[in-house]
């Protein structure tokens, strides 16, 4: 138990440069895997949660442009979803690395976009806007023309009435589809690795410890369940909270008539 312990203090936080410098070489205990590939864990939290954050907003703007009879708003954004929809994310991290690359080699302020940190959240953010844009476009043609009049009725215009009817119930109809979206972004946080952004000072995310530990072991059935459990673990979370803000959204709305989570696999991702 004590050596645990110390494990934990010399690696749960080395992802992120913070205890021992140097990995394990050689009789790997299991508290040294869960602990690292834990530690990776954290980059991709981050890369998860960041890019659902901003790609919500963006998804939520390319939705509403998509939606606009202004073809100048309207076209740009079908162009954006059908690009970053139509084409694999593992050759969009490839691209944007080798664009960054040679901006980076012209202009300096382009340094930064070559590291994972922010180049691939980038990409991660790109593509859930794109998919999540889509969701939010199919519920925002689905809101009831009933609750539109309703509020012309009531003298809502606007931004007021976009903000206080319209947004609420595209949230509403588009939070089950939204919810997986979630659960693939935080799974597609796994390609970072495969993807040209270097990991830095071999502080990678979760899919490189367990390749460390898989390739200097010769077994993968270690490491790989234990990077799969903490990948349903965080799963289950993602689900508990958005099912959460879901019962929020339809708290108004009789228990039959509220939009239930179904996860439904995406195999074309």
């Amino acid at each position: 138990m004590s050596a645990c312990l110390q494990t934990i203090q010399d690696y749960a936080l080395r992802s992120i440069g913070i205890g021992e410098r140097l990995l394990p070489r050689s009789d790997f205990t299991l508290c040294e895997q869960v602990v690292l590939i834990g530690s990776g864990m954290i980059w991709n939290i981050y890369f998860g949660i960041f890019a659902l954050v901003i790609g919500f907003f963006l998804a939520t703007g390319l939705a509403v442009a998509k939606g606009a009879q202004n073809p100048w708003l309207r076209k740009p954004a079908e162009w954006f979803i059908f690009l970053f929809r139509g084409s694999p994310l593992f050759i969009q991290f490839f691209f944007a690395y080798f664009l960054f690359l040679n901006l980076k080699s012209n202009i300096e302020f382009f340094d930064p976009f070559t590291a994972a940190w922010l180049g691939a959240l980038i990409v991660l953010f790109l593509n859930t806007a794109a998919y999540s844009g889509e969701i939010f476009y199919g519920a925002l043609r689905s809101v009831p023309k009933g609750d539109v009049e309703a509020a012309d009725a009531y003298g809502l215009t606007g931004w007021t009435r976009f903000k206080r009817i319209i947004w609420p119930t595209m949230l509403r109809l588009a939070w089950p589809a939204y919810t997986n979206e979630a659960i693939f972004l935080f799974h597609a946080t796994t390609l970072v690795f495969f993807s040209g952004f270097p990991a830095w000072q071999q502080r990678g995310d979760a899919l490189y410890y367990a390749s460390y530990f898989a390739d200097k072991t010769f077994n993968p059935f270690v490491p790989y369940p234990i990077l799969a459990g903490y990948f349903i673990l965080f799963t289950l979370v993602i689900v508990g909270v958005f099912g959460l803000i879901n019962r929020r959204l339809n708290q108004h709305l009789p228990g039959e008539a509220r939009a239930k989570f179904k996860f439904r696999p995406n195999l074309l991702r």
